[in-house]
Parts: C-alpha cells; structure tokens; sequence
C-alpha cells in the first residue's frame, strides 16, 4: 500500500472496484447523516479524514509495486464506523493519486478496500469487542494498530492473487507469505505508533468536546 498505477492486471483492478464502489457508496449516505443529525460532525469528519490523509502519505518503500506507511483509519473507524471510513478513504486515494503519485486510479479499488473497507472493518470488530472494558484511549490503539495490520495483510492477498508463486491455492499461499513477510518489517512498528498516536488524538477530542465521550462510548 499503496498499490502504484498500473500494477495489477485488469481483471483484478476491475473486481477490486466491483467490492468497494458498493460499500463507498453507503458510506457516502452513512456521512450525509451524520452532518444531518448533528452539525459538529462536520469537523470531527475533517479531522478524521485529515488524520488519515497526514499518515497514509508518509511512505516508506518495502516491496516492489508497494510500500508501508501508516494508515490512520484509526480515528474515523471509531467515530463512524467502517462505512464512513471507507467513504473518506477513497477521497483520501483519489487525491493522493491524483496530486502526489501515490497508489493509481487504476487501484483505487484495491487500496480502498485494503485500507479503507477490510483494516478499518476488523478493527472496528475489535473495538466494539474491548470497548467499555479498557479506556477510550487503550481501545483507540487497539483499533488502529488492528486495521493496520489487517490492510497490509488484505495487500499481501491483492497480490498474491494478481502474482500467485505457483498454480493453484497453494501458490497464492506461498506469494502472499513472502509479500506479508516484507511487509512486516516495518509494518508491526508502524502500526503501534500509529495506535499511540490515535489513542492520544482520541483523548485530546474527548477532552474537548463533551458530548463525544458519551458517542464514541455507544
């Protein structure tokens, strides 16, 4: 992540964009509602969005066709859920695409449904499972670091199944180890300062506005 302009075959980018347009595209309704419902969810989507776009630019290289960088869903996935996430996730792609050279159109729907659908969602599942149990900070970190790694496992099945080592199951198996494995080197460190960092964020918002303790808590 993110996957560069071009590199995988037509079929999959295309199927790639099959499984995320759909779940976008409730997000967009899902962030329309949230404004409706209550106006101040505005700047708490901005700065969502903004958290991810700051961290998800920062790239480090890790493996041909790719590189690790934080992600920063952490935040928006446990404000709003992995819908909305999704939604501010493509905006993030598309203008990074567009304007910095990062990831392509031609993967957007690939790198939105690793970074911006399938992380964001399984990270989501882990807080709900904690929250209430730890601190709003402790369950913030959990979430982040989770949907992290998670997006970068999703990357190294992307490309595994564009770039299987061998025929059949087994070698998409084998091409997704070796990816996963690259990916870890800097990922599991990059994840944890990401969860730290979106843990102290989180506390900082709940500090200032009131009413979000008793929302991030439901």
């Amino acid at each position: 992540m993110h996957i560069m302009e071009g590199f995988l075959p037509p079929f999959w980018a295309a199927v790639w964009y099959a499984f995320s347009l759909p779940i976008v595209g409730y997000g967009t309704y899902r962030a329309k509602k949230e404004i409706e419902k209550n106006p101040k969810n505005k700047s708490l989507l901005a700065v969502a969005a903004g958290f991810i776009f700051v961290l998800s630019a920062l790239k480090i290289p890790s493996v041909t066709g790719s590189c690790s960088h934080p992600t920063g869903t952490g935040i928006a996935v446990v404000l709003f859920g992995p819908a909305i996430t999704a939604f501010l996730s493509i905006i993030v792609l598309l203008y990074q695409a567009l304007l910095l050279a990062h990831g392509g159109l031609t993967t957007l729907g690939a790198n939105t449904a690793s970074m911006g659908i399938v992380g964001p969602f399984v990270g989501w599942l882990i807080y709900r499972a904690i929250k209430g149990k730890t601190s709003i900070k402790v369950s913030t970190f959990v979430a982040a670091a989770v949907a992290d790694w998670v997006t970068y496992v999703v990357t190294s099945i992307q490309l595994a199944l564009a770039f299987p080592a061998g025929a059949g199951v087994a070698g998409v198996i084998a091409s997704a180890t070796k990816f996963l494995a690259v990916f870890s080197v800097t990922q599991i460190p990059l994840a944890i300062i990401e969860g730290i960092v979106a843990a102290l964020l989180m506390g900082y918002l709940v500090q200032i506005r009131d009413d979000l303790s008793v929302e991030v808590a439901a």
